[in-house]
């Protein structure tokens, strides 16, 4: 995981950087200062160095000079943060060989960006210097047969003129044979260089068997991306028969006011048969009926308020499904924005694979006008100077294939990681969905 220093003065910037990189899955040190920042990196390591502009006690330009003197830290990339972006700052910033200048407060992905196209470009550096460190030595063993080629046999010694002729026939057989081994080592420097330019051009399909089973990882995630898609589907789905049985619960909301007028009905009643028993107090027969019908009423009554006391609780659990299914939609939106940055990220990291696949076709077009000239180097062995310039010219490509295939490697690598993330929060929005209709399920079941 690539560690990213944030050194700012603002307590409200570094909680909003460290936010924004954590969730892109950097590991995020703070510095109030640049004091701290230059104490923590005397002692610990970074990927990416953030620095604002105006600190307290050194600048943010102080802070990248300072990195850019020092040979272990020099290669860390400096982006420099600033609420005003104009000519004077860009200028600052050239000066002190900043990478960078992001204005602050941060739009956006601008900030997990540029961050990313820093670390892009450092890995992208460090790749190619690790090649030239390894094409070195490739180099010094061919020199030393370059050196021992001897030079091609002359023509002055058979073209005499007719009347040196003579004075030469005793030692003109000792050259011809001379020349005749001169020409047979050459033919064995020849064959030893076909040998190593056999060697590398196995190495080169080597390498293109790597990109075709990179190529056939790559479409793996594609298809997990559209398994995610299909995950996705099913959620909104889900999320929207929650909603039918909102809707559900509000017609029974709508029953309340219904059931409040027949309470009230139910209160008048009981009114008008207190009434009558207070006129009546004369018939015991009538009374002992108005007091059973005034029971009833009661235990009617009583059994309206505990219904309108469970249908309180139900409007009160619908609202918090209301509040819980809007956090949902949320979320849902949220996943949608980022399976189709995904998706982007997967069509660019294709299209870098298929450019690669039309260079390594053109490749090994060269390769083979490279063994076609080989066969014909045995009979031109005074030619092998340009046979080391084309090699030399492999060699560089290669270098260039190795630096590309970093890229594509680094992109997969950040779209594998969305995807886990897509997937662990597709998770969390199931298991809150589950919860949700298992809620709603054991309330209707109680009603």
């Amino acid at each position: 995981m690539s560690k990213i220093l944030v050194a700012d003065d603002s307590i409200a910037v570094r909680k909003v950087a460290e936010r924004l990189l954590v969730e892109a899955g950097f590991e995020v040190a703070l510095a109030a200062n640049g004091e701290e920042a230059l104490a923590y990196l005397a002692k610990n390591e970074a990927d990416v160095i953030v620095c604002d502009v105006i600190m307290p006690d050194k600048s943010g330009y102080e802070v990248c000079a300072f990195v850019r003197s020092q040979p272990r830290l020099a290669a860390i990339p400096v982006l420099l943060i600033s609420g005003i972006v104009n000519d004077e700052v860009t200028q600052q910033a050239q000066a002190c060989q900043a990478d960078g200048v992001l204005k602050k407060p941060f739009q956006g992905t601008s900030l997990k960006d540029k961050v990313s196209e820093l670390l892009v470009r450092k890995h992208a550096c460090t790749t190619a210097a690790s090649s030239d460190a390894g094409s070195g030595p490739n180099q010094d063993t061919v020199s030393p047969h370059q050196e021992e080629i001897p030079p091609a046999p002359s023509l002055s010694s058979v073209s005499e003129p007719p009347e040196t002729a003579p004075a030469h026939e005793e030692c003109q057989k000792p050259v011809e044979q001379e020349e005749t081994l001169t020409i047979r080592e050459n033919l064995r420097l020849t064959a030893d260089r076909l040998s190593e330019v056999e060697s590398l051009l196995h190495a080169e399909r080597d390498r293109a068997k790597g990109l075709a089973d990179r190529i056939i990882e790559l479409e793996k995630e594609v298809g997990c991306a559209r398994e995610m898609e299909r995950l996705l589907e099913e959620e909104r789905r889900r999320a929207s028969e929650l909603e039918s049985k909102v809707g559900g619960l509000e017609q029974e909301l709508s029953r309340i006011p219904q059931l409040e007028s027949m309470l009230r009905e139910a209160q008048e009643l009981a009114e008008t048969a207190r009434r009558e028993a207070a006129d009546l107090k004369q018939a015991q027969d009538t009374i002992a009926q108005l007091e059973a019908a005034l029971h009833t009423e009661q235990a009617s009554a009583a059994q309206l308020v505990q219904q309108m006391t469970e249908l309180e609780e139900q409007a009160a659990r619908g609202k918090e499904a209301e509040s819980a299914l809007a956090r949902e939609r949320e979320r849902c939106a949220e996943l949608e924005r980022k399976a189709n940055e995904t998706e982007a990220l997967l069509l660019v990291a294709k299209a870098k694979l298929e450019e690669m696949e039309s260079e390594l076709a053109a490749e090994r077009r060269t390769r083979e006008e490279y063994e076609r000239r080989l066969s014909e180097s045995e009979a031109r062995a005074t030619k092998t100077q340009g046979l080391k310039v084309l090699l030399s010219a492999e060699r560089e490509r290669s270098a260039e294939m190795a630096q590309k295939l970093a890229e594509a490697e680094w992109v997969a690598m950040n779209a594998t990681r969305r995807l886990e993330e897509i997937g662990s929060k597709l998770r969390e929005i199931a298991s809150v969905a589950s919860e949700l209709s298992k809620g709603i399920g054991e309330r209707e079941s109680a009603t």
